[in-house]
């Protein structure tokens, strides 16, 4: 492929990543709203417990990740690689859309978690069956030795569709009142993707097929078998086993951590804000991206290997210290206060129940507001704080996750052309889809619920540093990746052929 036009790339790449971008839009949407969310379709007497549903019912669409990959990736290496990814990208389109549609819990009852927790299974099986189409349809167009980079762009979509969610929610909130926004904004952001995914089904639609699967085909070389020739043949097997745990395992929760934990840690754990999250984590994203660019490019000139084992190796030891300036940024107990509680006090419908409202402004600009609602049903009151923080703050909290983008850039900007030379072309689609989902759907898809759990028990427990404890599950898991890259990974980019 090394006469491939630059031009031609460019067409593979924008009409290759749109849709990837649309489908990761879809798939972040229902996390970024999660905190939302945890109101509409779970039942609102437990908050906690409400908002562990939801981050369960997240993870249950990376859970089923891998079973698209097996699903899709053979139908990839059958059929071929256009139709494949058209179909998934339908799928989650559609999806998306009818989460937007599902009436509230209060409505519908049980029926409302158990139709999100449908459809989010399908939006896992559909986004296991894309990435792989798009990397692998990227790769087999790129000149030698420069699939690192070209299969990089596909790397950036992932951040960019989490930015263009975050993005579409602040432009929606902007827009709307806060009580419109509770009330039926949050899902305009759920009915948005339909038009979007329309667009790219249009480009798509007028894609050619990879030049090296049509070049396999018309010779008929393509596999009539391509599960049990990538599972059921030992030394291909092996590879397949090598990709997960010592690359996508480690990936993964870099990934998740670097984005995800670290807008849920802001939110639930330092109660900083919605909105402001969203936008200096937006921020944080677009100063990142085109660094998934830089490492792909330079994982051409001098490995997949080092460069993706120093990203893993930098998180496991600099995310309790990141972590512990994050928390510590906006502890209210380490600033002073200047203005007096003011409280206010509201009967709920003429019952006993009532809300006390309780603001507090410090020195340095941060102001936090608390609201206790007293049940008089219950033994305890249900406490939720709000914390507005300064520009410097929003500043430190800026650069404080741009590293942990930047960790992820380096572990996922080669990833793609690390996984697509690891397995010959007639098996290639199913080969790579498997490992890289099962280290991002399930290592990695896991590891908001896993931690925020972590982190709940040990507040319970009353550990003073029980903010650091979520941390543990990435830190551990990308350790014996990293353990298991170093030793069996071969730096030299090439093709494993069967």
């Amino acid at each position: 492929m090394s006469n491939t036009s630059t031009k031609g790339i460019w067409k593979v790449i924008s009409a290759s990543s749109m849709g990837t971008m649309i489908e990761w839009y879809d798939f972040y949407i229902f996390g970024s709203l999660a905190v939302v969310i945890s109101t509409k379709f779970f039942p609102s007497d437990n908050p906690t417990a409400a908002f562990l549903s939801t981050l369960a019912t997240f993870a249950a669409g990376f859970v089923v990740r891998p079973f698209g990959a097996l699903f899709f990736g053979r139908l990839g290496d059958i059929i071929g690689r256009k139709y494949t990814f058209m179909a998934t990208l339908l799928l989650m389109g559609g999806s998306t859309f009818l989460i937007g549609c599902i009436p509230s819990y209060e409505t519908i009852g049980f029926f409302a978690p158990l139709l999100v927790l449908i459809l989010r299974l399908l939006q896992g099986l559909a986004l296991g069956g894309e990435y792989g189409g798009a990397a692998t349809y990227v790769a087999e167009h790129a000149p030698a030795g420069q699939k690192g980079y070209w299969t990089s762009w596909i790397q950036t979509t992932a951040t960019v569709g989490l930015f263009i969610s975050l993005m579409v929610i602040l432009a929606t909130k902007n827009v709307l009142s806060a009580e419109d926004f509770d009330t039926w904004g949050w899902r305009v952001p759920f009915w948005v993707s339909i038009v979007m995914v329309g667009v790219s089904y249009l480009i798509r639609k007028n894609m050619d097929e990879s030049p090296e699967f049509a070049k396999a085909k018309k010779e008929g070389t393509t596999s009539t078998n391509p599960l049990k020739e990538s599972f059921g043949n030992r030394y291909n097997l092996k590879f397949v086993l090598l990709a997960l745990f010592g690359a996508t395992m480690g990936q993964g929760v870099v990934w998740y951590t670097g984005q995800f934990y670290a807008m849920s840690f802001m939110k639930t754990v330092m109660n900083i804000e919605s909105s402001q999250v969203d936008g200096l984590l937006g921020i944080a994203l677009l100063i990142g991206t085109p660094f998934f660019i830089v490492f792909g490019w330079l994982s051409d000139k001098v490995g997949r290997k080092y460069i993706m084992m120093g990203g893993m190796l930098l998180a496991i030891l600099l995310y309790r210290p990141i972590y512990k300036m994050m928390y510590t940024t906006t502890d209210v107990s380490l600033k002073t206060e200047i203005i007096a509680q003011t409280k206010q006090t509201v009967e709920i419908n003429g019952s006993n129940d009532a809300i006390t409202t309780t603001k507090k402004v410090y020195t340095d600009g941060t102001v936090s507001v608390e609201k206790k609602t007293h049940f008089a049903s219950k033994k305890e009151d249900q406490i939720t704080t709000s914390i507005s923080i300064n520009s410097n703050d929003e500043w430190t909290l800026i650069f404080l996750v741009f590293i942990q983008v930047l960790f992820v850039t380096m572990v996922y900007g080669p990833i793609a052309a690390f996984l697509v030379e690891m397995f010959p072309t007639k098996i290639r689609y199913t080969s790579m889809s498997l490992p890289y989902h099962v280290g991002n759907g399930i290592f990695g898809g896991l590891l908001p619920a896993i931690s925020t759990y972590f982190v709940t028990h040990a507040k319970a427990n009353g550990k003073t540093d029980f903010y650091l404890d979520g941390l543990w599950y990435p830190i551990i898991i990308a350790s014996v990746c990293f353990v298991i890259g170093m030793i069996y990974i071969d730096n030299k980019n090439k093709t494993n052929h069967l």
